[in-house]
């Protein structure tokens, strides 16, 4: 009887641990499925800003969060300005081949959202478009699902001539436009799409990419300042405060903090890769402090404040802690995105980028030896005189523009002053040379007719 008794506890210890067992498994994601990812992309934030980076000036607990627990880029680059940038993140391709104008992506492009939708990711895009005005833009480039600003309409609004990007905004949900007057806010709108959409497709690999409306001007109040204000309908075109930058930024912060907890309430975290980035460097009225020295925005400039930007990456297998010195350009994303999710990458499509995911992993990795930025200046910039083009090539240290003006950026980061040709040493004049093949080939290649926009 009393064996009887011990074998019949021992059965019932046994089931309920198997029932919790299976419980925690069906509340988890299937080792075998592809992983998620979230690609989080701010709108003019330099890594000056950043409080991982050395950053002093705003609070980015939920930034530095991601960089303690995953992998922390030193070099990162993308272009000087918004559209050049969202052209090459997108089809990891440099500009000098596919950008044709401001504000608009060639609808003949292959980009990362066709291809992760082609091998089965439910995809979606929420934030600023910026890449041409039809009604099916984003769904043409593999987007299933999009809320957007920027997309059919321009920046301000028709009737009362104001910004309507942030409170009460004017959006497009699919194409389709919807306006607020309940004092909404667009980044909480667009967070709750995502959040929403990660709950619709929690069973299914999924990719978001969420290209931030913050912290671009004009700099208003958030929900979050003291001086909200609701009922507010945005400010006209080159309005606003620097004053409430550090809010935009703590407000940036906030909305990547609310997508991690998403994540790890909706027990994904372990199968979903968050990459966060910007799309170019600060605006040149905002001065920050970044390791005791102030810091001016180059935004629009090839200066590292103008490309240099945050990359920070946690995900499944990805290193924790790790600062990692490799240069990555933005061509860099399409190839590592695919990695990620096992998308195999024709060789028919001609990209210029390679994957990172080996170095999030704590692998040497096949790392550049170079980055490249081609960059035609918009016409209605005009502070840039009668140049309309200008490119680089660059390692950590030396960098060498079309014109043949050359850098330490070592011990020059603000670029004042040129290493003449003359008495250069034997490092710098061996690396200079490298970098004109470099220049060179991409001119030879593109074979591009100069056309300002």
């Amino acid at each position: 009887m009393k064996t009887r008794l011990i074998k019949r506890c021992v059965h019932i210890v046994v089931g309920a641990v198997l029932y919790a067992g299976l419980a925690v498994y069906a509340n988890q994601v299937p080792a075998s499925r592809p992983a998620n990812i979230i690609l989080i992309m701010a709108d003019d934030l330099g890594y000056e800003c950043i409080g991982s980076y050395g950053g002093t000036s705003y609070e980015t607990p939920n930034i530095d969060r991601l960089a303690e627990t995953g992998v922390r880029f030193e070099h990162c680059y993308s272009t000087p300005i918004c559209t050049p940038s969202r052209v090459q993140i997108m089809t990891g391709v440099y500009n000098i081949f596919n950008y044709t104008r401001f504000a608009y992506l060639d609808r003949s492009q292959t980009t990362f959202g066709h291809l992760l939708k082609a091998h089965g990711h439910a995809t979606c895009i929420a934030g600023k478009w910026q890449l041409g005005h039809e009604p099916d833009a984003s769904q043409h480039f593999g987007f299933d699902e999009s809320l957007l600003w920027q997309h059919t309409r321009r920046n301000f609004s028709n009737e009362t001539k104001t910004d309507t990007r942030y409170g009460n905004p004017q959006l497009e949900r699919n194409g389709k436009e919807e306006d607020y007057s309940n004092g909404e806010y667009a980044p909480d709108l667009l967070n709750e799409f995502i959040c929403n959409f990660i709950d619709e497709h929690k069973k299914e690999p999924f990719f978001v990419y969420y290209p931030m409306i913050l912290p671009h001007a004009p700099f208003v109040p958030t929900p979050d300042s003291k001086d909200w204000n609701p009922s507010g309908k945005g400010v006209p075109k080159g309005g606003g405060d620097v004053e409430y930058f550090g809010d935009m930024v703590a407000y940036v912060d906030k909305v990547v903090g609310a997508i991690i907890d998403k994540l790890d309430a909706s027990g994904l975290a372990d199968n979903t890769y968050i990459i966060f980035t910007a799309d170019n460097g600060t605006l040149g009225t905002i001065v920050s402090k970044l390791n005791g020295k102030d810091v001016r925005g180059g935004k629009g400039l090839m200066t590292d404040a103008g490309t240099r930007v945050p990359l920070v990456v946690r995900g499944p297998g990805v290193a924790r802690g790790l600062v990692c010195d490799d240069l990555v350009d933005f061509s860099d994303f399409l190839p590592t995105l695919c990695d990620m999710a096992d998308v195999p990458v024709s060789s028919g499509l001609k990209i210029n980028g390679r994957s990172f995911l080996p170095q999030l992993k704590g692998l040497e990795g096949n790392s550049r030896k170079y980055v490249y930025c081609w960059y035609q200046i918009p016409k209605f910039i005009e502070h840039f005189g009668p140049l309309k083009v200008q490119a680089f090539a660059r390692n950590r240290r030396y960098k060498l523009y079309l014109t043949g003006e050359y850098h330490d950026i070592k011990h020059d980061i603000m670029e004042k002053n040129p290493l003449k040709s003359v008495g250069l040493s034997a490092e710098a004049a061996c690396v200079k040379e490298e970098l004109q093949s470099v220049i060179d080939k991409y001119q030879t290649l593109s074979n591009r007719k100069v056309k300002n926009d």
